[in-house]
């Protein structure tokens, strides 16, 4: 009995057909894949979960500014501002998301989840659904499989780099595993991740990757904040009953075909967008006198 998947269509299948949650079938395949035990890859898993709840407290307690000067100190801001019109769950991630990526690029841990510059989505999500409903472990493994393994499909059959697909494939593929490891770690149904999924990324089509000087902080910090929360409205309407009129795989296609149309300097080249304004030119000059 095999639980390989290529497909998040061939993940719900195998979930409905074994009567298993997402979260388990990717356990099986990976440990089908890797020949490893359940008890190596789940600790790794946590060891990982642990990585995003350090990175949370690093990027807060840590002020100081990044050596560019953009970033740094910001979600710290966020976490003493008063007052906050989200609700706490979400404020939460918003923060945290920011957190994660602050710690990310001032070099405490480097968390690509799934790439370095969209790292602070799924960690962020996760551990503010976890302190906000107070979660065990258990759950943070439900979460961080179901992430997981839609990441790996999104990697598989379309690409998670801005490079290649404009950064729709990065922060908008950590937004749609993040969306589906919220439901997961709610305990949420299969088609409930699924549409979470879709929901999600088809919400994010056609977003640029244009980091300022080349740097994975402007817009990218900030932007990791916006996401987490739009994580959690696909998440929000999947487990209402809401569905996504076009299947999950055939966004992920379609993120794909339109990633690849974009012009390059549209791409993580900084030669297009936000790089190119005025002030993200200046900035990219003062950063290479320095």
């Amino acid at each position: 009995m095999s639980y390989l998947y290529e497909t998040l269509a061939d993940l719900m299948h195998l979930s409905e057909t074994h009567e298993l949650p997402v979260w388990e079938i990717v356990i099986r395949a990976e440990m089908e894949a890797t020949g490893e035990s359940r008890e190596a890859i789940e600790g790794e898993a946590l060891r990982r979960v642990q990585i995003f709840k350090d990175s949370v407290v690093n990027g807060i307690e840590d002020r100081k500014r990044t050596l560019s000067g953009m970033s740094g100190g910001q979600a710290h801001i966020l976490l003493e501002h008063t007052p906050r019109l989200l609700s706490p769950v979400a404020y939460k991630a918003l923060t945290y998301a920011i957190a994660v990526n602050e710690a990310n690029a001032k070099m405490f841990r480097v968390v690509a989840c799934p790439t370095a510059g969209s790292c602070g989505v799924m960690p962020g999500c996760m551990c503010a659904v976890g302190e906000e409903f107070e979660m065990d472990d258990t759950a943070f493994l439900r979460g961080f499989f179901t992430g997981a393994g839609i990441g790996n499909v999104i990697t598989n059959q379309a690409c998670v780099a801005g490079a290649v697909g404009g950064c729709q494939a990065e922060v908008g593929s950590a937004a749609a595993m993040a969306a589906g490891a919220i439901v997961a770690m709610l305990e949420g149904t299969t088609k409930q991740v699924m549409n979470a999924v879709a929901l999600c990324l088809k919400n994010v089509l056609g977003l640029v990757c244009d980091p300022v000087a080349g740097l994975v902080e402007v817009p990218c910090v900030k932007r990791n904040g916006v996401y987490a929360v739009h994580a959690f409205s696909a998440a929000e309407m999947a487990m209402a009953g809401l569905i996504s009129q076009i299947p999950v795989d055939e966004v992920i296609d379609a993120m794909n075909r339109i990633g690849r149309a974009l012009p390059s300097t549209l791409r993580e080249t900084s030669e297009g967008g936000l790089a190119t304004t005025e002030t993200g030119r200046r900035i990219a000059a003062q950063l290479r006198d320095m």
